[in-house]
């Protein structure tokens, strides 16, 4: 017999928790449990088009902004023909209550990529603020016959920079009869790697509330799973810009420069490893001769029909002595000054080649934090897939084992063997999409293809989800708690209490009575 219970999703991104939730299995005493996932809403209309392809479920483009909100975060006024949602309109789009509410709000006001004074600023906090208002939302529209449980994800650091705000959610749902976990902030942090044995970290904050009388069983959390590596999550995947695999596996297109700066980081290393990298020991053979220039006093190489520099069989740079100047040529023309060396006399000329001096510039030319350009190792868990997704911005590379043949990928970029024999590169969209469990294939075959063209658009979109593996093992332990307090049973388990059952709330209350 199968139990089939419904899972709603405001603030429902591309659908990385409804694919969870959809995925989700229990079992209680030869009773399964599946969950239906009944809807969304979103406000990025590309989010919505990802959310229904990758769960067959409706996603409603709707703001959920109170109008005073959306004036804050805005800047300006709502449009006229821009209407505030209400519990009402929630009934409307979910005609019975559903089961579950997954909620997981905006997080970027939270984030600790954010700078502390640009989050406490009138915007943020808006943004900040859209979290309490859909927990309101949902509330209202089912007073009369209660959500059974509610999930509340974000950032670990909502704790501190929204503290009032979590007090506030806590009152609302207590006031409507709900038993909360966690009592203590600290108690609600977690890592999604371990719970759906990702091949990332990704530490979260999560807050349940189990309704009293609609959900009387203790929830039990989810067990720990055994991480995979980067490796064990990519290996599978074809090389990057294979065309097998779509459009969003195709590779960032760095400038050499980047490229170089990526080889000499030693794997588990960032930015701060180019600082004391020593002279540049870099083997670069995307093929023979790519990148090679031909001596002048030697014959050429075979001329190609693709013949360029980076990217042909043959020699298409020469080193050509004749630079054309006279005896009384002064000498700074062409000019690398070094870095550390006083500058000679500046001039007024333009142009190299006349005179103007250049530097060997050592620097990044920005101030990056923490981890940027952090070249991960193969053979570890990868670090948060971020929004950002840039190599500039955080831990986007990875040390890659695998050298690829140039007939394996047509355009390709360069490929540079750093000292440790791996390719140091960029992830690309699609990998990590693997990386937050998204599927893969499309439900038609096809490889997996977010909506839209923007590879920025689809990194940030990639980066806020909900890994989809994480939110299958919550909905699965979840699903279990459902299906005993539909028998007003209970259950023991080998995982930590997650949420108490009323049963024993009053062991508890009892035993203290009797000591």
């Amino acid at each position: 017999m199968i139990r089939e219970y419904t899972a709603f999703f405001p603030c429902c991104g591309s659908g990385g928790a409804a694919i969870g939730a959809a995925e989700a299995i229990s079992e209680f005493k030869g009773h399964v449990g599946r969950f239906r996932v009944v809807g969304g809403i979103d406000v990025d209309p590309e989010a919505c088009q990802d959310f229904e392809k990758l769960t067959g479920a409706p996603a409603h483009c709707m703001d959920l902004f109170s109008r005073d909100d959306y004036t804050a975060y805005h800047g300006r006024r709502p449009p006229e023909d821009w209407r505030e949602i209400t519990p009402a309109d929630i009934q409307i789009l979910v005609e019975d209550t559903p089961d579950v509410v997954f909620v997981s709000a905006p997080c970027q006001g939270n984030s600790g990529l954010l700078p502390e004074s640009a989050a406490q600023s009138d915007k943020y906090q808006a943004l900040n603020n859209l979290a309490s208002h859909v927990m309101w939302l949902m509330l209202e529209a089912f007073r009369d016959n209660p959500v059974p449980v509610f999930l509340f994800e974000n950032v670990p650091r909502i704790t501190t920079r929204s503290a009032r705000l979590l007090n506030r959610i806590r009152m609302m749902l207590r006031s409507h009869d709900y038993e909360i976990h966690p009592v203590k902030d600290k108690d609600g942090y977690h890592d999604c790697g371990e719970v759906g044995g990702l091949g990332q970290h990704r530490k979260r904050y999560m807050m349940i509330a189990r309704h009293k009388e609609k959900c009387s069983a203790i929830i039990f959390r989810p067990h720990r799973q055994k991480m995979k590596t980067i490796g064990d999550v990519l290996s599978p995947l074809p090389l990057p810009d294979d065309p097998i695999a779509g459009p969003m596996h195709r590779s960032p297109r760095l400038t050499w420069k980047t490229w170089v700066r990526l080889a000499l980081i030693r794997q588990g290393g960032d930015w701060k490893d180019l600082k004391s990298c020593g002279p540049y020991q870099i083997e670069h053979v995307p093929r023979t001769g790519v990148f090679s220039v031909a001596e002048w006093n030697k014959p050429s190489r075979t001329i190609t029909g693709h013949a360029r520099v980076g990217g042909s069989n043959g020699v298409a740079a020469v080193a050509d002595p004749r630079l054309n100047l006279g005896v009384g040529t002064h000498q700074n023309i062409y000019r690398v000054v070094p870095w550390e060396k006083p500058s000679p006399t500046v001039t007024g000329a333009l142009g190299v080649n006349n005179g103007a001096l250049a530097v060997a510039d050592p620097r990044l030319g920005c101030s990056p934090r923490n981890g940027s350009y952090k070249v991960q190792a193969w053979d570890k868990p990868a670090n948060t897939v971020t929004a950002s997704g840039d190599i500039h911005a955080g831990a986007s590379a990875v040390a890659d084992p695998r050298i690829p043949l140039d007939h394996e990928r047509p355009d390709p970029p360069p490929v540079i063997i750093a000292l440790d024999g791996t390719w140091h590169r960029p992830l690309t969209d699609y990998e990590n999409a693997a990386l937050q469990s998204f599927p893969l294939i499309m439900p038609d075959g096809s490889p997996l293809l977010l909506a839209g063209k923007s590879s920025a658009r689809w990194r940030k979109r990639i980066g806020n989800a909900v890994p989809p593996d994480s939110a299958r093992a919550w909905f699965e332990t979840v699903g279990m708690s459902l299906l005993a307090s539909e028998k007003n049973e209970w259950f023991l388990s080998s995982s930590q209490i997650w949420v108490q059952s009323c049963i024993m709330d009053n062991i508890k209350k009892n035993s203290t009575q009797i000591i």
